[in-house]
């Protein structure tokens, strides 16, 4: 057997029984947010369910100057305030601390990566990591190639001997078309593609993954999941808050860059892809990629005609008082920067030739949520013509995302009593009462899935870059000034015009 072939069947096996080989876990920008909420509860959540071998080591890496003990005790933090799982027994604590180290230096600085080198070396002989290593880049994305350049020059992107080296980069991965196109080129420059992972935590979420499960493990779903008894379908990803601390970072991207690039488009994909051959990371995401294929960019007229931008200004959001956008810490008085986007695509395919998506995501909205709403047909015919029923409602498959993980079916039913009256009523699943457990955290499956070398829930370079074909012409008419900018009152579901959008097709958004 090839050494390959002989490599791709160790790393099923340890997908199939989802134990990962030992390695060095180095996390670079290690003081940062990311770290403290969601990394390190992450880690220490699989090392309590036993899915990180006890030889595995996490090393921080940032540009603060702190002891090893200081970086323990900031993890423990996040963990207390953060993880899904408490620490209730102070040896599970002390055998995971036990694995964590930490190194300052810059990220512009070659030295700092020949003392990792080293770090990493004496690591393999005193805790087994066995030369595996994964670099996790929870940095400001201006640094993602200057992380990997220096990774490169210290020797210790390379592959050998049944070793692995691999590298996360989470969003944004680029501002637009070109600057993920360089970035792109200069990641491989030092990485193969099978060894960059591209991170977007909703693929994480349990629910995300549940679409194929729901779509294809049962039969009675998939025969109507397509252009003849689906109306329409509506993604909306729905947030309270504002721009919180990230004004500046924000004011520089918008919502149609933070969400709509990604996130919005990888769910999409999910929705509407084709049945794959395997339920592995190739077939999968060759059928996503199909699906970014037969979606038109937004250029001319389509941009006029489908895509509106809005923006927040003051008003009440959980009995709050909101400011105004452009009144947040970090944004220009005069920004044009949408916190809001609605918009209408076609996938001109078989299976979904002439059945709109209405994609929506706004900043200030009356409650966080994530849904994917499928609206069917109406019934052809109803055979009720001797009572006063004339006109009911379709049915409706809500599966939600964030914050109740879950799925609700609404169909019609008889109200109970001597005449024919009908009411839309819900058959609903949630996560939590259904299993009697929480779901894990996306980053603790994204992190496990890195380990094992499962690049499923990972977006692929054609991915990304077809998702920036697609609406890269919308980021530059919006960067141009083209087209006018809709406010909304902060905790109100949107501009006006996006109701407009719907309605010029009779339709409306789905309440939330």
């Amino acid at each position: 057997m090839a050494d390959q072939e002989v490599e791709a069947a160790i790393d099923l096996g340890a997908r199939l029984t989802r134990s990962p080989p030992p390695a060095a876990i180095v996390i670079f920008g290690a003081s940062g947010d990311l770290t403290k909420r969601k990394l390190g509860p992450a880690l220490f959540n699989l090392a309590h369910q036993r899915l990180l071998p006890p030889e595995t080591a996490i090393v921080g890496f940032a540009r603060t100057t702190v002891s090893d003990d200081e970086f323990r005790a900031n993890i423990r933090a996040g963990i207390d305030a953060h993880s899904r799982v408490e620490v209730t027994d102070e040896s599970v604590w002390d055998g995971f601390a036990a694995r964590l180290r930490y190194m300052p230096g810059s990220f512009d600085d070659p030295d700092a990566y020949g003392r990792l080198a080293a770090l990493l070396g004496e690591l393999d002989a005193t805790m087994g990591t066995a030369g595996n290593r994964l670099f996790y880049l929870a940095t400001a994305p201006e640094f993602f190639p200057v992380i990997a350049a220096n990774l490169g020059r210290a020797d210790l992107s390379r592959e050998d001997d049944g070793r692995f080296a691999r590298i996360v980069v989470e969003k944004p991965f680029g501002t637009d078309l070109a600057s993920a196109r360089t970035l792109n080129d200069e990641l491989g420059q030092v990485f193969r593609e099978r060894q960059v992972y591209r991170i977007d935590h909703y693929l994480g979420k349990e629910t995300v993954q549940n679409l194929l499960v729901f779509r294809f493990g049962n039969a009675i779903f998939e025969p109507i999941w397509n252009r003849r008894y689906v109306d329409h379908v509506q993604i909306t990803v729905a947030e309270e808050i504002g721009v919180e601390r990230r004004g500046g970072y924000y004011d520089q991207n918008g919502a149609l860059r933070d969400i709509v690039q990604n996130h919005m488009m990888q769910v999409l994909a999910l929705i509407a892809m084709e049945p794959p051959a395997r339920f592995d990371a190739r077939d999968v995401r060759d059928e996503k990629v199909k699906v970014l294929r037969a979606i038109d960019s937004f250029g001319e007229p389509s941009a006029a005609q489908w895509a509106l931008r809005g923006q927040y200004t003051s008003g009440w959001v959980g009995g709050e008082r909101a400011p105004a956008y452009r009144q947040e810490q970090g944004v220009e008085p005069a920004s044009a920067t949408e916190t809001f986007v609605a918009m209408r695509v076609e996938i001109d395919n078989w299976r979904w030739a002439g059945t709109p998506f209405y994609l929506r995501t706004g900043k200030r909205l009356p409650r966080r949520a994530t849904e994917v709403a499928i609206q069917f047909k109406p019934a052809p015919h109803l055979p009720f013509a001797s009572t006063a029923v004339d006109e009911i409602e379709p049915n409706l498959l809500a599966l939600r995302i964030q914050p109740d993980e879950g799925a609700a079916l609404q169909f019609v039913a008889k109200v109970p009593g001597p005449k024919i009256a009908l009411r839309p009523v819900n058959m609903d699943f949630a996560y939590g009462t259904s299993f009697l457990q929480s779901s894990p955290d996306a980053y603790e499956r994204l992190l496990l899935d890195c380990m094992l070398g499962d690049a499923t829930l990972f977006t692929r370079w054609d991915e990304v870059e077809r998702a920036w074909e697609i609406t890269d012409p919308l980021v530059q008419r919006w960067r141009d000034g083209d087209d006018g900018l809709a406010l909304y009152g902060a905790g109100s579901w949107g501009p006006a015009e996006a109701d407009v959008l719907l309605a010029r097709e009779g339709r409306e958004w789905r309440r939330l």
